[in-house]
């Protein structure tokens, strides 16, 4: 029977010297510290995110972790500078462990000409390998087989690197899902496989997309370890994450790790979850919010003061306050840009540039208002030739 990982720490007296060799996990109380500030980061960051959509001043859909910061931190910080990992719309808090920017994403999210894609996509949708994140893909399941490519290419140059891959709750039931974590264990890929189980495939509860109980119960269909975890602790989350990750690192393979957590947003900022039981969502913000439960955790049990949470959220506001002007002030894209990085990438191109050299079949068969911006010298010169001939 898979287990549920609980935090091993312990209340101990003492000094803070003794505490810090009681800390749980192994942890450092500068790295408990860490953990508080990566949590903190995200949502302040998002909640920033959220005034900017509010503004107009976001392109698109604004995609939120609310309640599920825990589980994205947790499991990246159990990760290595060389691993790599893929995040999924909800793990901001994972991009932002492995060296993504607060400026970079409002960039991002707001399509300034200077963000990651140079305002060609939206949210979170980049990647860097050179810092361990690889750009998501909107089909759900599919960075599965993706990422079981990446760490097979780990094995194959003996090379001591793990993956890791976010899969929502919904993402289990593709085939895509099926084939990669199949292959992952079949090849013994470096792989941790982490399922986030908030409760709904977009508008779907659990149990209406699944008649199992438990989804770390897939496990053993795939030969593989598995292990599930309260996702809103996020000692208990990187806990069982870096067991995960130290069988994939010692050479044993794949691994999966179901966190149980709670979407307390909708799919996105649109949605009104409607489909969500009246009471639900207040009662996990009163009773398992996992940012609440944590500082509880550092006040009490740590032994750490209000004084240290306070240096890190005055640091966060600073930092999210830098960023937001930063971001604003950030030019919108250049449009010819949208030709940079596709199949070539010249500095610069006329507009139509694939037009030329058609200049009659143009002339006599298109209207000069169906060119857009370039339509001012070249309708001009239509409507000459127009009036020549109707002389």
């Amino acid at each position: 029977m898979p287990t549920r990982v609980a935090a091993s720490g312990k209340r101990e007296k003492g000094t803070g010297k003794q505490r810090a060799e009681a800390s749980p996990a192994g942890l450092t109380r500068a790295q408990l510290l860490e953990l508080y500030y990566w949590m903190r980061l995200t949502r302040t960051l998002e909640e920033r995110l959220v005034a900017l959509y509010r503004q107009t001043k976001v392109i698109g859909g604004l995609f939120r972790s609310l309640g599920q910061e825990a589980d994205a931190v947790g499991s990246a910080f159990a990760l290595r500078p060389e691993d790599v990992l893929s995040p999924l719309i909800r793990n901001l808090g994972s991009m932002l462990v492995k060296g993504a920017t607060p400026v970079e994403i409002l960039r991002q999210y707001m399509a300034k000409g200077d963000s990651p894609t140079r305002g060609r996509e939206l949210n979170i949708h980049f990647g860097d390998t050179a810092r361990g994140f690889i750009g998501q893909i909107s089909p759900l399941g599919d960075m599965v087989p993706v990422m079981a490519g990446v760490t097979l290419s780990f094995k194959m140059r003996n090379e001591r690197r793990v993956g890791l891959v976010y899969v929502g709750d919904g993402a289990t039931s593709t085939g895509a899902f099926h084939e990669g974590i199949n292959f992952a264990a079949v090849e013994r890929c470096p792989l941790v496989i982490v399922v986030e189980n908030n409760g709904y495939a977009y508008s779907t509860p659990t149990r209406s997309q699944t008649l199992a109980k438990q989804f770390v119960d897939k496990a053993i269909g795939y030969g593989i370890p598995g292990e599930q975890a309260d996702g809103n602790d996020v000692i208990a989350t990187y806990e069982v994450t870096k067991r995960a990750v130290d069988r994939a690192r010692s050479g044993e393979g794949v691994s999966l790790v179901e966190l149980i957590t709670y979407r307390r947003k909708g799919h996105a900022e649109h949605d009104n979850q409607s489909y969500v039981p009246v009471g639900e969502i207040d009662r996990w913000a009163r009773e398992n919010d996992p940012i609440d439960r944590y500082v509880a955790r550092l006040r009490t049990e740590l032994g750490f003061a209000d004084d240290d949470l306070r240096v890190i959220d005055d640091r966060v506001r600073r930092e999210i306050d830098e960023a937001t002007e930063v971001a604003e002030r950030s030019a919108a894209p250049e449009p010819l840009d949208a030709l940079l990085g596709v199949y070539a990438s010249p500095p610069a191109q006329q507009p139509l540039w694939f037009r030329s050299g058609q200049r009659a079949a143009v002339d006599a068969s298109e209207r000069a208002e169906g060119w857009g911006s370039y339509s001012a010298t070249n309708g001009a010169a239509s409507d000459a030739r127009l009036a020549r001939e109707n002389d």
